[in-house]
């Protein structure tokens, strides 16, 4: 939990409190809330909560009231744990007065009122790491792509040559390399910033139907909220257009031959769509690029963005609108939750939902290439 502290005004006032380090000061110019500060170890004043500042990427650390009470010196510094002082340094207690900070960010709210969606991450980075880091991506995307066709050449691997199950399972080995490899470079260059703040990058598996921010019941609401939202999308679109855009590029119509083939290479396709994309993709455009976004906009601008790049990463121009209405219901889900499994779970209903209805049409002798072309 980050507390921002006072404007240097009250920093040079009559507390002696010594000079504050480059990292403590950019901690206290980050918010304004009222932030009192002081040499001595003694309990702050009553409604006064008192935590300790180090230089560990501007974390705060409570302090023990026994410590308090006992006098000990607190120190400015790497704070490892609870039990020992930690190393010398600059020495000050800090308290904040949490009420008064609240009235102060929010007076147009009355008691209790929160919006917990509209939150902003507490993002360690700064915008090099996230231009690099979505650069990155970018290019081990693509290399992986060419490095996998010289492997598939020089095995002498013909693809017009297989079958359909060995085409699934060629899909799949090449969505587990682009995966793992883009996973890597985003844990890579954000490597140095550990520890982070427990809601980034967060995929917490406890009380999936918590009323409040279950990960699998707001999954759920996910769904038949984007759901809604595409059809209307649709609808309206083709209201307006008078004519359905050409979807000869979409990912469905490339893999229609293997839709409805066999069962493995339904389960192959499942594992392509439900599994690896949904959790390369959220982790990616929400987890990693909407994240880092809260940290100069509001959250609802960082969603909204974060989902435009997820739409225009498809490279399907046609699907562009549902894509990104679909990408602005997977953002607002992780806003709320905190959560990366709330999007990645409504992302993988949605693709493999879409991949075993198609199949069951197929199998039932529909011709699903024109229900395509027309839908």
């Amino acid at each position: 939990m980050m507390f921002p502290s006072i404007s240097s005004s009250l920093l040079q006032s009559s507390l002696p409190i010594p000079r504050l380090s480059a990292a403590s000061e950019t901690l206290f110019k980050r918010n304004h809330a009222f932030i009192s500060c002081r040499r001595d170890a003694t309990v702050p004043e009553k409604g006064f909560h008192p935590f300790l500042l180090s230089s560990n990427r501007e974390k705060t650390f409570p302090i023990r009231p026994s410590l308090l009470e006992s006098n000990e010196i607190l120190g400015f510094g790497n704070w490892k744990t609870t039990s020992s002082v930690p190393k010398p340094g600059f020495r000050f207690v800090c308290s904040y007065d949490a009420k008064e900070e609240s009235e102060r960010n929010f007076p147009e709210k009355g008691p209790g009122f929160e919006w917990p969606i509209f939150e902003r991450w507490d993002v360690p980075w700064e915008g090099q790491t996230v231009v690099l880091t979505m650069i990155a991506c970018g290019i081990s995307f693509v290399l992986t792509g060419f490095v996998e066709a010289s492997v598939t050449s020089y095995l002498g691997l013909q693809i017009v040559n297989l079958g359909a199950d060995e085409k699934a399972e060629l899909l799949f080995v090449d969505q587990f390399i682009v995966t793992a490899v883009v996973l890597g470079v985003i844990y890579g260059l954000t490597k140095s910033f550990q520890p982070l703040p427990d809601d980034i990058f967060c995929y917490k598996w406890k009380e999936p139907f918590n009323l409040q921010k279950g990960w699998l019941l707001w999954a759920v609401l996910g769904i038949v909220v984007a759901f809604l939202a595409i059809a209307l999308t649709g609808a309206a679109l083709a209201l307006f257009n008078g004519e359905t855009p050409e979807r000869e590029k979409d990912a469905l119509i490339i893999l229609l031959p293997l839709i409805g083939s066999s069962s493995i290479s339904t389960a192959y396709l499942v594992g392509i769509t439900g599994v690896l994309a949904p959790v390369l993709e959220e982790t990616l455009f929400r987890g990693f690029l909407m994240v880092s976004l809260t940290k100069w906009l509001p959250t609802s601008v960082s969603v909204i963005i974060s989902a435009a790049a997820f739409a225009l990463a498809h490279l399907t121009p046609g699907e562009f609108p549902q894509l990104f209405v679909l990408g602005t219901a997977l953002g607002f889900s992780y806003a709320y939750t905190r959560n990366l499994l709330t999007p990645i779970t409504i992302h993988a209903l949605w693709n493999s939902g879409v991949i075993l209805i198609l199949t069951f049409l197929q199998l039932q002798g529909y011709d699903i290439r024109d229900l395509l072309q027309g839908s």
